[in-house]
């Protein structure tokens, strides 16, 4: 019997538990750490400075973990008539046609200034020449016009966001008098 290299010992507790947390069958846990030890006795040579084993030991492992996965097919190929993608889903647009009512539904302070500033896309300083009103004027009927539309919107629908975008929505019972539908 071959004995055990000093490395080995040392990491093989920690890499057995990094490779337990991410592989659930006890057999191929093993299976995996017997082939990060085989991989790391044959290329310790390569590796510069000792002090960088554990970093390399624990790359050997996550590549042989990789590897684990990708030998195994847990699922049977669909036919070509099957696998083509369902398109995602636009939740942004689909609220988009929320906004016109939702906008008709605020004060006329409010609603004109959120349908030159947001749905015709005019700049603030604009939107103020239009209405005859100073910038800061405009500014903050824009503001307070969309946090009116934001509460109303939320009011009638349950909007779920995520990654810093929606990533889908419900509408509520009754909602939108005219929008969301």
């Amino acid at each position: 019997m071959v004995p055990m290299p000093d490395f080995w010992r040392e990491h093989k507790t920690r890499l057995r538990g990094y490779i337990a947390k991410r592989v659930r069958e006890r057999d191929a846990v093993d299976d995996i750490l017997q082939d990060v030890l085989l991989k790391a006795h044959t290329s310790l040579h390569t590796v510069k400075s000792h002090g960088s084993i554990a970093a390399w030991l624990f790359r050997i492992a996550a590549n042989a973990i990789t590897d684990h996965y990708r030998s195994q097919k847990p699922w049977d190929e669909l036919p070509d008539e099957l696998a083509a993608p369902e398109p995602e889903r636009d939740f942004v647009a689909e609220l988009a046609s929320c906004l016109r009512p939702l906008i008709a539904d605020l004060p006329e302070t409010y609603q004109s200034a959120l349908v030159l500033s947001e749905l015709e896309g005019l700049p603030q300083k604009e939107v103020a020449n239009r209405l005859g009103i100073s910038l800061s004027g405009a500014k903050s009927r824009i503001q307070r016009g969309r946090e009116k539309l934001r509460q109303r919107l939320l009011d009638c629908c349950d909007i779920e966001t995520g990654r810093g975008s929606i990533i889908g929505y419900e509408p509520r019972g009754k909602h939108c008098d005219g929008g969301c539908d």
